[in-house]
Formats: C-alpha cells, structure tokens, sequence
C-alpha cells in the first residue's frame, strides 16, 4: 500500500539478504496519481549498497604520511621518520628535496616535502635503525663572505610544516647555545645519499660507502698498473727466451 517500506518491497522479491538493512526509507512516488514508481528492485538495492558508509571505499587504502622530526644546526640538519620496523625502504635525497617511501608494521608511508633551503645531498647520509630512520642532511655552504645560519623552519611550505612535521626536543638548540655539531655515531655505518635514494633501499648492509664521490679514478689505475707489472726485479720472460728462437728466415 501507499508509504511501503523499501525493507517489505525487496521481502517480496526475496532477495532481502543481499541488501544491507536500511529501514525507514520510502520508495518515491509519481506525485499526480500517488502510486510508487516502477523501480526494479535490483537496482534499488544496488543504488543504497554504493551509498552504504558501512562498506569500505578505495579513499581508505591511500599510503599514510609518515611523520618527521628534526634539529638544526648552523651547517646541518638531523632529520628523524619516526616509524620502528621499517622495511623496503626507498630515500631519494636531492639538493632541494627529499622523498622517502617504506613499510612500517604491514603499512606503507610516504615522505614528498621540498627544504626551506637546498641542501648538500653529497655530503649527507642516513641509516635504518629498528625504531625509526634517521638522517643527516647537511646544509649547502654559504657563499664566500656569508655565515652558516639557523633556518626559521623545515620546510619551503609553512603550512604542510605545521602538519606534518615536530620539533626533535632531545636534539634542539637554540642558535644562542650552540656548541659543536651533532652526536652521529647512530649512523655509523650508515648510507650515503647523493642522489642515489631509490637504488639503496634495503642495502643496509653495505654501510658505508657512501658512493664513490673524492676517488681518484687516474691514481687507482696507475696503482693497478703498477700491481700488474710484478715489480722491476723479474726477469722478462720473452727476452729470455728470443735467443733459443730459430730465425724465421733461416728455418
């Protein structure tokens, strides 16, 4: 009859079970005879599961942003992911940038934030330890004439700072108070960073390194080639043999 609840029209149909149970919703009516409209009663069903909160949606599968902590000081900044466990690691760390993506506890996080100022990506390295990632970025160097100086904040984007990012209190000082450069022997054995940030997730193990910026590639050959001439004492083992050669043309 007139004012049928949706619930009694799919009972009729039975297919009440595929439907979640919203009750109290009245089927439309054509407003000139007052009779409920021909709606099929699949699609009806279909149109109030799409709407239904109690289901999940793609919207709460997106990658969590993985929260920062940082300190400064007058030549460099250490920069602290505070999620344990970190697994399948990605850092790419450029003079202005720095992405991070990883897996904390069966959950992927991600880090897309540009620095207030560029930084040194070369001279910076960071490592995985069981409780958070930590780094060391350094600062790119005044110019001639110019000081090394505190940053105001983080980030270029004030706003995202304020959102995003802690101050790291066991590690601050204020520019007044400082005193020499950051404890960094939690990083030893630790990455390097100079734009190889995607290549090194997961190389833990190869502490260290850092890349190969500073050798000298012309020293390292001349020092092998002087490795493969077995020092001047030997005996030169063709010139030895060239007198019991039979000249070619005499044979």
């Amino acid at each position: 009859g007139k004012g049928a609840t949706l619930e009694k029209f799919i009972d009729t149909r039975n297919i009440r079970s595929s439907v979640p149970p919203h009750k109290n919703l009245i089927l439309p009516t054509d407003p000139t005879s007052g009779r409920h409209n021909n709606i099929h009663p699949l699609s009806a069903a279909r149109s109030i599961y799409t709407a239904s909160p109690s289901y999940p949606t793609f919207a709460n599968m997106s990658i969590n942003t993985a929260p920062i902590q940082w300190a400064q000081r007058s030549d460099s900044l250490y920069i602290t992911i505070a999620l344990p466990d970190v697994k399948d690691e990605s850092i790419n760390l450029q003079n202005t940038t720095l992405k991070f993506k990883g897996n904390s506890e069966g959950r992927d996080y991600e880090v897309d934030i540009e620095f207030f100022k560029p930084v040194d990506a070369q001279g910076s390295t960071y490592k995985v330890l069981p409780r958070s990632v930590q780094m060391h970025v350094m600062k790119k160097k005044a110019e001639e004439g110019e000081d090394d100086e505190f940053w105001p904040r983080l980030l270029k984007d004030k706003a995202l700072e304020k959102n995003q990012v802690k101050i790291d209190w066991d590690r601050y000082v204020d520019e007044d108070e400082e005193d020499g450069g950051f404890d960094t022997s939690a990083l030893e054995g630790g990455m390097g960073m100079g734009g190889m940030g995607d290549m090194m997730g997961g190389m833990g193990g190869l502490g260290g390194m850092g890349g190969m910026g500073g050798m000298d590639m012309d020293a390292l050959m001349k020092q092998m080639g002087d490795m493969g001439g077995g020092g001047g004492d030997e005996p030169d083992s063709d010139d030895e043999s060239d007198g019991d050669l039979p000249d070619l043309e005499d044979a």
